[in-house]
């Protein structure tokens, strides 16, 4: 089974380039049930378009950010979304004390994905290979 890491919804979510076209294609090839996201990308897409809302002082901006905003809701409303379980938080801060060097989100995500026993899809391998028996897949390559 498969976690999106954001970026790789990114791609999904913006539909067209190389990287989707490589993206979606091995997608095509499994079973959809097999691919998951987690509250923590939700939780990264909403505060990115908030404060792109916050901040925009165009009507047009302002109209934009609002509909990729409720297009996110869609997305994830249809999507198997993980938790941040009390699993995956004892795993974050056990990374946390550690002193794994990571940014906050992507721990918490690789945090959820080691929990789950999961292969997280992500083009940030330099970070993610920073993380402690995390499995990742670049698959936009």
């Amino acid at each position: 089974m498969y976690i999106f890491d954001t970026d790789h919804l990114s791609v999904l979510q913006r539909q067209r380039g190389p990287e989707f076209e490589k993206l979606i294609t091995r997608l095509a090839e499994l079973d959809q049930t097999l691919f998951y996201t987690t509250i923590v990308s939700f939780h990264e897409q909403i505060n990115g378009w908030t404060k792109y809302i916050k901040n925009s002082a165009q009507a047009g901006k302002t109209v934009m950010g609002y509909f990729r905003l409720e297009k996110i809701l869609i997305d994830f409303a249809h999507a198997q979304v993980l938790p941040y379980s009390s699993n995956a938080a004892e795993i974050f801060d056990e990374f946390k004390s550690n002193k794994v060097r990571v940014a906050t989100m992507d721990l918490r995500i690789a945090s959820i994905a080691i929990a789950n026993q999961m292969t997280l899809l992500t083009r940030n391998l330099v970070d993610f290979e920073r993380i402690p028996n995390v499995s990742i897949e670049d698959w936009t390559k």
